[in-house]
């Protein structure tokens, strides 16, 4: 799963998409090393040719799904699950990318977890993909962002069993095409992602389960 980001340092993590026709930054949000579900994050989207930032609630539920209260909140999407009736039409319209430095898991058991910080280890900037709703009323959720997430394969499987879908910068700029088929989306995700043999991870502090703290030096590695 993905349940807490690095998103420190927003204005490197988009600098590969200086190729949009225009770039309209619109995010408000300060850079965070501890971003958590249930805030408000920036994500990139497009609009034909033009590329937005926008301050984005992470967690989505349909309005539907809000007014009957039979489906909760979902932070994060399984890749296998994203051609299914609900998360299609997101698929097809609500495709973005949220950028981040990296993301924690948490290994060990309850009452003594911990924490690893995920990421490139040739320190590139990461490109999750996302699903983001458009929906007509007013509601956080309805028009909130979940994560594409899949099985971790590899290395990762030491952290945590499922894995957010990172994207190399042009494949994510794809990713984000509005006129691409949702069958082709999907394909990206599942032949294009980031293999596991690309990234590293440590421990960091355990401080960094409170989403309270912010300071910097907790993404860094602490001894084993």
């Amino acid at each position: 799963m993905c349940g807490r980001l690095d998103q420190n340092d927003i204005s490197r993590l988009i600098l590969n998409f200086d190729w949009a026709d225009e770039v309209f930054n619109r995010s408000q949000d300060e850079d965070k090393v501890n971003a958590a579900p249930g805030t408000y994050r920036p994500i990139l989207h497009l609009d034909g040719e033009a590329l937005f930032i926008d301050d984005v609630h992470w967690g989505y539920r349909s309005a539907w799904a809000e007014a009957s209260g039979k489906i909760p909140m979902a932070i994060n999407t399984r890749l296998d699950k994203i051609l299914n009736r609900y998360w299609k039409p997101l698929l097809k319209g609500g495709r973005a990318i949220v950028p981040a430095k990296g993301w924690y898991e948490w290994t060990g058991e309850k009452g003594a977890k911990q924490p690893w910080h995920i990421y490139r280890t040739d320190g590139a900037p990461l490109y999750l993909a996302a699903l983001v709703g458009h929906g007509d009323v007013e509601s956080k959720t309805a028009n909130g962002f979940t994560i594409v997430t899949a099985a971790a394969d590899g290395g990762l499987l030491d952290v945590h069993d499922r894995r957010p879908i990172a994207l190399d910068a042009a494949d994510a700029a794809m990713w984000m095409k509005p006129d691409l088929p949702a069958d082709e989306a999907a394909h990206i995700l599942n032949s294009l992602a980031v293999p596991a043999e690309a990234f590293t991870w440590h421990m960091v502090d355990k401080a960094i389960g409170n989403v309270r703290n912010q300071d910097r030096h907790l993404a860094e590695p602490v001894p084993g």
